[in-house]
């Protein structure tokens, strides 16, 4: 039977089975599992007990004696790390910012009024010297170093940006996503217009401001992409010991790839849903709902998806069906071990029943594409184990991101096996953020390798919803800020709770909010979970919100600042959407800027008029 098979070129002969003495509950929405273990059969079973959440006591909390509390109002240790003159300099771009005073096109009427030389020198004294490191690989080792003296890692990012017009983008992005087959026969295939390009948003860079975006030409800019990121993997193993990198699964390869396989996930999802409604299931919690292996074989030969034998086959042998029953994951598991990949892109049709292709067909040169990418993102993984380096995948648009978080699953089951090399980012402001923890979660429970987190807020609201209003399917995106904030500390709670089980987790909190950060750390005392054990990690942006960051760092958290690089001329949209990212945050608080004038006034009355910081 021809059915959606999955990427060899990732993975060498998995078998999914349910782990002996390892099985767990995985109720932990609003209810805290108490483990009362028995033992039957060689495996562990766990009943859940329904104990609130957030106000249980554990066994394992550190005494109020020992506990860490960090005080965020502390100026001299939030800006130990910095002179007179970088304090100012904060303070000037801050106030720069509110007044509109950074846009691209600004800073290029500026660069011609005082010319290439005169120019950089400025943007090295305010915009570009606070928030990057500097041009290269050399230049910028000294503020790292600076940095690690006070606790505070990196995270690099060559933040060079191509300067397309909108025009040039929308060409661009409609021409890689537009698969031969599409064009030739615009609507032979059933496609879903979620997962379809369409010119009005063509221009991913739209409402974007903390995130960049990388536009396919050729397989040729690809590869210097990988290069990129493979240079920046050595130079984060050559910095520390403990480093991290960050890639996007869109500079690695042609984005029709990733939608057409985000489709076929979303679909195939979908039909387990289906079934589980045939079952009465469909309104339990993901991971409650457990098929029932028999019924779900009839319903799927009555649909006309296979012959008996055919259906047979799919649920034989060790992977799947021991238990009876058959859950997300365990459906998750027939898409994979394929060697043609366009196989791949096969669909249930719920109306006929049938298995049906995404798309007519596939050139050889759209096959050689897709092999491509996997290549490289295989390629990457192993620079980053070889240089003892942890790679972040960054989070993407929710037509590309089911199709980007399965690759990295792909990862995190070849290279996290004994450590966390490779960790995927959740977008805590999408309605199925929390789904989407738990089931990686659970399926990294099972098959007993380390799960590894970065939990962000998110970066493409705006454009999101925009998107979905236009074409005409369903807001992915929480309904407000307050929603968003539930959800994140709602995740974070959860993968907390998997470390304080397991001790094989690992998250980073992605977040400039300081109600966010204290909220990890009281978990953290409640949990017994110490700073020194690097489970948890902390992020920011170079350049904000160091009364966070500095004051973890010299507590003994392990904190990290993303730290861009690269020649000043090629980062200026990079600095572009620092400063819009910055305008709104500052409209919201004036917090991080009076912590700026009261450090400065408090070294003035102390006679520290030429302060410099001591490492």
């Amino acid at each position: 039977m021809a059915y959606t098979g999955f990427l060899s070129a990732l993975r060498s002969g998995r078998k999914l089975h349910i782990s002996r003495g390892r099985c767990r509950s995985t109720v932990a929405s609003t209810k805290r599992r108490e483990e009362k273990e028995q033992q039957l059969e060689g495996c562990t079973l766990v009943e859940a007990v329904p104990v609130e959440l957030i106000s249980q006591t554990h066994k394992d909390a550190i005494a109020p004696e020992n506990q860490i509390h960090i005080d965020f109002d502390n100026t001299q240790e939030a800006y130990k790390s910095k002179g007179n003159m970088e304090l100012l300099r904060s303070l000037l771009v801050f106030k720069l910012f509110r007044s509109k005073a950074l846009e691209v096109m600004q800073l290029l009427y500026i660069k011609r009024l005082l010319g290439q030389r005169m120019f950089e020198r400025l943007m090295k004294m305010t915009f570009y010297g606070q928030f990057v490191a500097g041009e290269d690989h050399n230049s910028i080792k000294p503020l790292i170093e600076k940095n690690r003296a006070f606790g505070v890692g990196a995270v690099l990012d060559y933040s060079v940006e191509e300067d397309l017009t909108q025009e040039e983008a929308e060409k661009k992005e409609m021409d890689s996503c537009v698969s031969e087959a599409e064009k030739e026969s615009p609507d032979a295939d059933h496609r879903e217009k979620k997962y379809k390009a369409h010119r009005q948003f063509g221009d991913r860079r739209g409402g974007v401001i903390s995130a960049r975006t990388y536009f396919y030409a050729d397989e040729a800019k690809c590869d210097n992409q990988m290069e990129t990121f493979i240079n920046c993997i050595k130079a984060s193993g050559g910095a520390s010991a403990d480093g991290f990198s960050a890639i996007k699964m869109t500079a690695l390869g042609r984005p029709q790839f990733l939608l057409q396989f985000s489709e076929v996930l979303v679909k195939w999802r979908r039909f387990f849903n289906f079934l589980a409604a045939l079952q009465g299931k469909s309104e339990m919690m993901v991971l409650e709902q457990k098929l029932e292996l028999d019924q779900l074989k009839e319903n799927l030969i009555k649909l006309g998806v296979g012959s008996k034998d055919d259906i047979e086959n799919w649920f034989n042998g060790e992977k799947l069906g021991l238990s009876g029953t058959i859950d997300l994951l365990d459906w998750n598991s027939l898409i994979n071990d394929t060697t043609k990949i366009s196989n791949l892109l096969m669909v249930p049709n719920l109306e006929t029943g049938q298995l049906e292709p995404l798309l007519n067909r596939f050139t050889a040169e759209e096959e050689r594409q897709m092999k491509r990418m996997l290549q490289r993102v295989d390629i990457l993984a192993n620079y980053a184990l070889d240089n003892g380096v942890r790679l972040m995948v960054d989070a993407e648009q929710t037509y590309f991101q089911p199709a980007i978080s399965r690759l990295t699953l792909e990862m995190q089951r070849k290279f996290n096996r004994e450590k966390p090399v490779i960790f995927n980012t959740y977008q805590c402001y999408l309605k199925e953020a929390y789904d989407n923890v738990t089931v990686d979660v659970e399926l990294s429970r099972r098959e007993g390798w380390y799960f590894g987190a970065k939990l962000v807020r998110g970066a493409y609201m705006y454009q999101e919803r925009a998107r979905a209003k236009e074409i005409g399917y369903e807001d992915p995106i929480n309904p407000d800020y307050e929603a968003t904030n539930r959800m994140y500390h709602k995740c974070l709670e959860y993968v907390l709770e998997e470390i304080e089980h397991s001790r094989t987790a690992n998250v980073m909190v992605a977040t400039h909010n300081e109600d966010t950060v204290k909220f990890t750390l009281e978990k953290m005392n409640k949990m017994g979970l110490s700073p020194t054990e690097n489970k948890v990690y902390f992020g920011q942006l170079l350049g904000m919100c160091d009364q966070i960051s500095f004051p973890l760092g010299q507590a003994g958290f392990p904190v990290y600042k993303y730290v861009p690089y690269g020649p000043v001329n090629e980062v200026i949209p990079y600095l572009s959407r620092r400063a819009q990212e910055n305008r709104g945050f500052m409209k919201g608080s004036q917090r991080e800027r009076s912590l700026l004038w009261k450090e400065l006034t408090r070294r003035v009355l102390c006679g520290q008029i030429f302060y410099k910081p001591v490492y």
